[in-house]
Parts: structure tokens; sequence; C-alpha cells
């Protein structure tokens, strides 16, 4: 539940895919080699045969489109990715070094990590053994009492989440508080609807799923009879559990998910749940109240365990312990997770490379451990500086922007602005880095360092609740290419992994960098203002600071968003949903408009005319293609209908024509005339 505290990313998902050593690999692997570097405003990937004021995405992104096919080990393939193959190249030779000859103890630490990681040999050789203990203590379940006490063992011990998730927020009503949350969980699926929804390609996904449940408990030692009806057993539960659970979209609504109890309340809310049991082994701090995100939930979860027999319960429980561990252990257990939530679920043709995922579990256990080096080689501190520049040329557009707003009143426009005076920033890597010197780690020992890196994120989450609430942590590693904004928290936040191109480029001309890197600022600052963002003030509390007119005629500018939304198409017979959506629309059409504002000040402060042309392109067309080429990518059919049904960011294609079309500086720059596709009669508008 830590996710709570970086609910707007720039792009779900678009951190580091990461990498994996020689040390124990098998020898059909090959030694990687560096990826290209990417680069800013690629003039060669511009389509000039198509015309801008059609389809701008094809125009921007055409001929780099054709250029970079998806790699087999991909399911989307785009700049962003690009870059993050970049980092993951520059980490795994950092975790190379540090598995081979290692400086420090930190290098030692995280070295053992990934060279345990990268021992495919003792994996095959261990089969399912490193996992045995936490199969045994489920099977030594012999009471429905007990679960709770079991469930908190294996969440703080193991790693192992099922049924619910348990966590720490900060307060809605008062973000200064830090607080215990529980909420809905236990779904292996993407969402409740791959359960629900009663049509052909649900169906298929289902049957398909319950094969691979199947077959991960004959890989841990069930007959084909026995398999068949523990997996029908998980079927059933997740199953109920889905139908209790909150639709996404409401799940974005902070009042929807705001319900605070006292703990004692729980017993009555599912009183077959021994909740003092579950309590009793989190190893948390005392709390007598918590935040019940989703209670109707749990009165759904009260009534699976009165409906489902010991046996079938401890049946779920084993196949989350398994499956959360399947792509650790033999190859069997991997290859068989890969083919289903790889292949079939999203389209990936080949797996992902052992040194690639490898870097990535260790980024992901010890990312601000690995961090630290990582930045000293790939983050000097001039690139601070300068998004410290561009942060601010950004913030100054943005009160502009507040300012000309005509139809928001000046009462409200008051509270906007003291809300963007409140914003803080975060740029690069923290300023205190974790101390990891607790955590054991061994270079024999996969499944128990994830299991004990595990136990350590518990135990250092857990203790926040009560505590003051530290502004200077973190969610996201240095080396992640993404950029999130934290309602609670009122802050922007960019790690180093983004910095440099082709979203910054020192090198590039202002128009460049304010279309890559500055629409990403402006995105995460309209954040702060979208339709979950603006029910926060600027303390980080729920609290309604808009006047009455001014609400309806914010909710009548994002209805007209969600209605275009919905209109977008990304495969045949998959719509977007822009209620999903919407924040992250919002994001994207506030963003450019004051990006392109702050780059029309930067020009004026430098004397410098936008009508000069540059690669054969002024300012304003060099911007938008900039924003665009960001957005440049490719994707599998799977991946977009997934993406359509969890994801609350739209694809590259409509981030870019999406956006294009509601801003007419994009048409004045490359003279489209009102009716053309990107430069419609009826544009949306917000900020």
């Amino acid at each position: 539940m830590q996710t709570i505290r970086i609910a707007s990313v720039l792009l779900l998902g678009a951190g580091m895919a990461m990498a994996q050593t020689s040390s124990g690999a098998k020898p059909s692997e090959a030694a990687p080699s560096a990826p290209k570097t990417p680069h800013s405003f690629d003039v060669s990937a511009i389509d000039t045969t198509a015309d801008p004021c059609t389809d701008f995405f094809q125009y921007a992104c055409g001929n780099w489109r054709k250029a970079n096919p998806i790699p087999s080990d991909q399911v989307r393939w785009g700049r962003f990715n690009e870059l993050a193959e970049h980092n993951r190249y520059l980490l795994y030779a950092d975790l190379k070094k540090a598995a081979d000859d290692p400086k420090t103890p930190l290098q030692r630490k995280y070295g053992d990590f990934f060279a345990a990681c990268m021992n495919t040999d003792l994996a095959d050789k261990l089969g399912d053994k490193p996992i045995l203990p936490v199969l045994k203590k489920i099977d030594d379940l012999s009471d429905k009492k007990q679960l709770g006490a079991l469930l908190a063992q294996l969440q703080t011990e193991d790693g192992v989440h099922a049924f619910m998730g348990f966590g720490v927020e900060q307060d809605q009503k008062d973000s200064t508080k830090q607080i215990a949350s529980t909420a809905q969980g236990g779904l292996s699926l993407p969402d409740r609807d791959y359960y629900l929804e009663d049509n052909d390609h649900m169906t298929k996904i289902r049957s398909q799923y319950n094969d691979y449940v199947v077959q991960i408990f004959k890989l841990a030692g069930d007959s084909e009879d026995k398999a068949k009806a523990e997996a029908k057993s998980v079927m059933d539960i997740e199953t109920a559990l889905a139908k209790g659970s909150m639709p996404r979209v409401e799940l974005r609504n902070p009042d929807n998910v705001y319900h605070i109890m006292k703990l004692s309340d729980l017993d009555t809310l599912a009183p077959g749940f021994d909740w003092s049991g579950y309590s009793a082994e989190l190893r948390a701090p005392h709390f007598d109240t918590l935040n019940v995100a989703t209670p109707d939930y749990f009165r759904t979860l009260n009534q699976v365990i009165a409906d489902q027999s010991l046996d079938n319960i401890k049946s779920y429980l084993r196949f989350h312990a398994i499956n959360s561990m399947a792509p650790w252990l033999s190859s069997d257990f991997a290859d068989a997770n890969f083919n289903f939530f790889q292949k079939t679920l999203q389209g990936q043709v080949a797996q992902t490379a052992r040194w690639k995922r490898c870097t990535s579990l260790t980024d992901r256990n010890l990312g601000e451990a690995v961090g630290q080096d990582w930045v000293k080689e790939n983050f000097p501190p001039s690139a601070k500086e300068n998004m410290e520049k561009l942060v601010a040329a950004l913030k100054k557009a943005l009160d502009e922007d507040i300012q000309s707003l005509p139809w928001m009143g000046p009462e409200t426009k008051k509270q906007a602005e003291e809300k963007l005076a409140a914003f803080r920033q975060k740029i690069g890597y923290p300023e205190k880095w974790r101390d990891y010197s607790k955590l054991e780690v061994k270079r024999d020992d996969l499944i128990g360092n994830i299991q004990r890196a595990s136990a350590f994120d518990w135990d250092w989450e857990i203790n926040h609740i009560g505590k003051p609430v530290d502004e200077k942590e973190w969610g996201m590693t240095p080396p992640t290419v993404n950029a999130y904004y934290d309602p609670a928290m009122n802050d922007i936040n960019f790690p180093a992994g983004i910095l440099q191109p082709p979203f910054f480029d020192n090198s590039k001309d202002p128009a460049v960098n304010f279309g890559a890197i500055g629409m990403v600022i402006g995105h995460e600052m309209t954040h702060g203002f979208d339709d979950e963002g603006s029910k926060y003030d600027a303390k980080g509390n729920v609290k309604n600071w808009w006047t009455d007119a001014d609400k309806k005629a914010f909710d009548e500018r994002t209805e007209c968003e969600v209605r275009e939304y919905d209109g977008f198409e990304p495969v045949p017979g998959t719509h977007l949903n822009g209620k999903l959506t919407l924040g992250e629309n919002t994001a994207d059409n506030g963003g450019i408009r004051i990006a392109y504002q702050a780059l029309m000040n930067t020009l004026a402060e430098e004397h410098k005319d936008s009508a000069t042309k540059i690669d054969g392109y002024t300012a304003p067309q060099r911007f938008f293609i900039s924003y665009a080429q960001v957005w440049c990518e490719n994707r599998t059919e799977q991946t977009q209908r997934v993406s359509a049904k969890i994801d609350p960011h739209s694809p590259g294609m409509f981030r870019v024509n999406g956006v294009v079309r509601n801003f007419d500086e994009f048409g004045k720059a490359f003279g489209c005339h009102k009716g053309q596709p990107m430069m419609p009669e009826d544009p949306c508008r917000v900020w």
C-alpha cells in the first residue's frame, strides 16, 4: 500500500526493467552489450508524408515507429523504454562490478543480492525447496481462527500478500499524521473485471488463468486431480473477492476510500476474521484506529471465510505463496509464470533476459543502496541546478495560467495560488539515504534475500505509524524513468533517471527541453489541480477550497475530457475509459499549456525570435514535435487491452493527438484550420 504515497505518476510501470551478469548465468545467455544512447528531437523520426493537422502522432513518430519494432522481450517499446534500457545497463554494470569486486560493505550487500539472483543453476537445482517453509506454515493452519495471525506472518515475514492490503498512509484530514490503513486485495489477474465480465475475451483469459494455476500446483507436487480441485478453490475465492472489490474508477475518489474506524470495529465488519491475532503479528507500533479504505470488501471477505472450507482457503494461500516467488524459482516455475502473465496476457514473445530481471529485482529491493553509486556517476550537480531553473519557470507559467482562467472566480484563484506556492519539489535523489545495515543478504539464497528484503521494507514502512511525516522521503528509486505528484505531500518528484535525453538535454535549444521535460514538470504540477488533486488543499488535506460555481465549471470541463477520451479506440472493440484516465489526461492537457507558456516567457527574456528556424522548424513547431516524440511507441494488441482496463494513462497516440487537438497554439504553429482532426471546432480545456 506504499503506492498510496505516489498516486499520480507520469507513466505507470515506466520504471526500469532491470539487469543480470555472467556470474551464474547459463552459458546460452550472451553477455549484454550497451544499448544506444537516447537523444532528443529526432528529425529522422518525422514522417513528412503525414499531415500534422490530421494525425500529429504519425507525423512526429511515424518513421521512429517503423524503425523501432517491439523487441521480443518487451510488450511495448517507446522513448521511455529506450532511456530505461540505457539506465538499466548502466546500473547492471555497477551491479556486476559490485558482485565481482566490491569496494564497500554496501556494494558487497547489493552485489551479493545480484549474484544470488544470477545463479540460475542453483535455482534449478533447488526447485521449490526455498518456499517449502512458507508452504508448511500454510499447511499447519488447522483452524480458521488462526487465519489472521498467519496472514500477518506471510505479509511481514515472507512477502506473500493475500486477501487484503495493509500499510501506512497520511491521514486525508490531517496530512501531518501517518496512520494505519487496510484495503481490498487478494486478486492475481489485473483487475476485478477479468473475473466478472461476460464476454469471449475475458472468458478465454479466465480459462487460461485456470490452466496456469493448475500447472503451478502440479509443479509443486500435486496430482492432476488435486491440482484441478485446488485451482477451482483459487478461482472461486478470487471471483468472490472480485465481486466485493470497489471498481478502479471509484478508487480514484479520495472520499470513497476514507473510513476511519476503531480497530475493535473490524470485529463487527468482519467477525469471522481474527483481527486481534492479525494486528498482534504485524510488528507495528500501537494503533487504536485505522483507515478501512474499502469496508464493503471486508464484508465480502468475511462471507468468503464463512463459505469456503479450510482446505479451500489453504489452497488459495498456497497458490499466492508459490505464485509470488515463481519468477525466482527454478526455470519450470519461472517459465510457467512468464507464459501466462507476460506472453498470454500482454503479448510478450520472449522471456526478459535474466540480467535485466535481476537488475530490476535488485533495484526494487535495495533501490537507495544501488542508487547512491549510480547518481555519483550519472547525475552531475549541474543537472539538478538546471532542473530547478526549469521548475521555477513552470511555476511562474502555471501561476499566469491560473490568473488568466476565464471560468474561475477570484476566491478560488486565490486558493489555487496558495496551493501552487506551497508546492515542494524533489529532484534527482534523496538528501538522506536509507540505512540497509540491518538487512542480511546471502550470496546463495535468492528467495531468502527477497523475503528478508520484504521484511526489511515492511519494518521500515510500518514504523511510520504515529511518527511525523518526513517530506524528504522518496517513492521512486534514483535510476527510474518516471516522475510523480503526491497530493498528501503536495510535492512534485523527478528521479535522476528521467533527467537526461530524450527528456532533458543541455545541448538543445529551449523549445526542445520545454517540450519534453518541461511538459513532464507541467504534467506533475497540473496533477495538483486535476479531478483528484483538486480535492486536496495546500497542506495536503482533503478539503473543498472551491466555490460552488467554480466547482460546477470545473466539473463541466473535465466531463468534456471524459467524453473525448471515451471515444478513443486503441484497438478495435476496446475503448479508453475517460473516467479512469481523467487525471492523467487533465495533467497532459494542462501540462503542455504551461510548458508552452514557460517557453514563450523564456524566449522573451532571452530576446529570441520564436519564428527562427532550427532544422527547418520554428520554436513552436520544435516544442510540439519534442513533446510528441517523448510518446513515440509501439504496443502489442494484448497490452493495449490490458492497459485500457487498468492503466490511468492513455496510450502514446492519444497522449499526443488527444492533447494537441485541444490546444489552439498547436494549430497556429502548423497552419491547421478549424474542422481538421487536430483542430476541432469544440476542443476541451480545463487548465
